[in-house]
């Protein structure tokens, strides 16, 4: 990793510019062409520095007032069926493996809190898991964290 790349993943963590070619704005703002941007952003991929480059959206604005994160102690051998159950529900946003007695946590958005009991009942019973091997953390107060990992110091001009 170089200066430029550093200053890529500090522009990255901004929000992206709604317009027909947004890697030629963050490309002028840190000194390359829009084809080394996309080079750059590719190759920060691969390496696994990063993850994806995605949309962080306020749930409530589309209707969606209830959430909770749930965990699951899952045999290891069930996991990637546990896990496929678990993906094939669009309500679900983030499912993680852990290493951990509850081996995977997810999160379940919806409309209503009753709508999220619902859902996860259904996938408890496509996947066979009891209420005794469950933990429901239904969401009571929202907190939005807006979290930035400056690579390059604030008021620098990223040649230090």
């Amino acid at each position: 990793m170089d200066q430029i790349d550093l200053l890529l993943l500090d522009a990255l963590q901004d929000d992206l510019p709604l317009i027909p070619r947004p890697w030629k704005d963050i490309g002028d703002q840190i000194g390359v062409s829009e084809e080394e941007c996309l080079q750059r952003i590719s190759r920060l991929k691969e390496s696994g520095i990063i993850r994806t480059i995605s949309p962080i959206l306020e749930s409530r604005k589309f209707g969606l007032n209830a959430g909770s994160l749930i965990a699951f102690q899952i045999p290891e051998e069930r996991i990637d069926e546990v896990a496929g159950i678990i993906n094939s529900y669009p309500e679900v946003s983030h499912n993680y493996r852990r290493d951990h007695h509850y081996s995977i946590w997810f999160t379940i958005a919806g409309g209503t809190e009753e709508e999220i009991e619902l859902i996860l009942s259904d996938i408890q019973k496509r996947a066979g898991i009891s209420d005794e091997d469950m933990i429901n953390l239904p969401t009571i107060k929202s907190y939005k964290i807006d979290v930035r990992f400056r690579c390059i110091p604030e008021g620098s001009d990223g040649q230090d």
